[in-house]
């Protein structure tokens, strides 16, 4: 096996967590050459990744579909052996079977799936399989091959970049996320942080579009009396993936929602709470790290989950999956990890 083509056009998250399938592969065949096709604006996760040959980015939002044409014609002119196809919409079924690949693999809710030479039934039904395991599932056609964890590969720049933060023991939070419902709310931040007792600093991290979010929690945070000594910076949109991962990396613990951050501390085995909202851990979407803590509500409600991936806002108006979250639930693995 020579050529090996990966295609993950979805959102970051979806994407580090593919990157568990090029480990995979380049530990059974790591002589073979291997390319990934991914959305623009996820092309900075494979800045000098060891085992990416190729990266080939689709820009979906300008001229999509003549740029659709480009990559078809340039997978068809790499005469793949094997394609593995990560998505389940009708574009890349289509790259798929014009490929003139070998072996061509996806999951079956794809609308080319009964073209392609092996299909996979992808299961998001809420049974604990992990993303990484569906995924894998994929390549069990080409034989026995070692289910690797998703993995980020930080650069010497972005640790230099972040080495300026890191004098200090700290923690980072991630507040935001794409969808209301997975995203836990700015009061219960505030509240959180408030309560928080935590000497080092508190970094912020996010895309550049939250930074008002990180401004507004550091403003009602340093407000309150009992916070105003707390060290809070908002490194929102200062910070690119590779070295948010990397301050990840060496935290004490990361503070995340069910959102890509998550996935940044999975790739790098970073220490990392998750915070679960409308979302349920059982779709497959949990951290993987070896220090993993979920939290999430302690009530049992009727309505949750009440989406696979979160919704603009609460079916119910209520948000009670968020609200009913304890500052105590928070706090505990702060000081489980002190313990260690």
């Amino acid at each position: 096996m020579q050529k090996i083509l990966v295609v993950q056009t979805a959102f970051i998250g979806d994407v580090v967590l593919a990157t568990a399938l090029v480990e995979s592969l380049h530990e059974q065949y790591p002589q073979s050459s291997i390319d990934i096709v991914v959305r623009k604006g996820n092309e900075p996760l494979f800045n000098e990744h060891p085992f990416i040959n190729e990266l080939i980015v689709w820009d979906k939002k300008q001229h999509k579909y003549l740029n659709w044409l480009f990559i078809l014609k340039k997978i068809r002119a790499k005469k793949y052996d094997v394609f593995i196809n990560l998505q389940r919409f009708a574009a890349t079924g289509l790259w798929t079977i014009l490929s003139s690949a070998n072996t061509t693999i996806g999951f079956d809710k794809n609308p080319f799936s009964f073209l392609f030479t092996h299909k996979v039934k992808h299961d998001v039904s809420g049974n604990g399989l992990h993303e990484i395991s569906r995924n894998h599932a994929l390549i069990n056609s080409l034989g026995v091959l070692t289910l690797a964890m998703p993995k980020l590969y930080p650069t010497t720049s972005d640790y230099e970049k972040v080495k300026v933060y890191q004098a200090e023991k700290y923690i980072t939070i991630a507040p935001a996320s794409v969808w209301f419902t997975k995203q836990f709310p700015l009061t219960a931040w505030v509240s959180f942080i408030s309560e928080l007792k935590f000497e080092g600093p508190i970094y912020i991290l996010g895309g550049p579009a939250d930074k008002a979010l990180g401004d507004k929690i550091i403003n009602e945070v340093v407000s309150s009396h009992s916070s105003a000594s707390k060290k809070i910076i908002n490194l929102i949109g200062e910070l690119g993936f590779l070295a948010s991962a990397a301050l990840q990396q060496k935290a004490v613990l990361n503070y995340v929602n069910d959102s890509a951050p998550m996935h940044f501390c999975s790739a790098v085995n970073a220490p990392v709470v998750a915070i679960y909202c409308s979302t349920i851990p059982a779709f497959g979407f949990g951290p993987l790290s070896t220090n993993s803590f979920i939290v999430e509500t302690k009530e049992k409600l009727a309505c949750r989950p009440c989406g696979l991936h979160g919704k603009k806002q609460c079916p119910l108006g209520h948000f009670n999956c968020a609200h009913s979250i304890e500052n105590a639930q928070l706090i505990a693995p702060l000081l489980q990890m002190a313990q260690h």
